[in-house]
């Protein structure tokens, strides 16, 4: 069993910029590909980028490309979502996955989640 604990959300301006934070408990970090999602109110929840287990490949969605970087520190359990240039369309809670898989997109490839944390974007 994986818990996942999210940090770092909150009000910022457009333009702006928040690093997010995901510590993980137990030992097995490392085994796992860990990933960022968000969702918006009344949309579904959508991928935002990933890395893999070894850190070395991430993926991101299109509409963050260039402005996120995620990243992940196995000797700390933690993984995280640096988020610059933030946009109004980018308000929606952050969520932190972890998965089986070496790489993952999808929220059904997804066995760990964390409850949550808020990022709000004003114009």
């Amino acid at each position: 069993q994986v818990q996942l604990v999210e940090r770092g959300g909150g009000l910022v301006q457009a333009g702006g910029s928040l690093r997010l934070s995901c510590a993980a408990s137990g030992r097995t970090f490392s085994s796992y590909a860990m990933g960022w999602f968000r969702q918006a109110p009344g949309k579904e929840r959508e991928f935002v980028a990933a890395i893999s287990r070894s850190g070395g490949k991430t993926v991101y969605a299109d509409s963050v490309k260039g402005r996120f970087t995620i990243s992940r520190d196995d000797a700390k359990n933690t993984v995280y979502l640096q988020m610059n240039d933030l946009k109004p369309e980018d308000t929606a809670v952050y969520y932190c996955a972890a998965s089986d898989l070496w790489m993952f997109t999808t929220t059904t490839s997804t066995r760990y989640w964390g409850q949550g944390t808020q990022v709000t974007v004003s114009s």
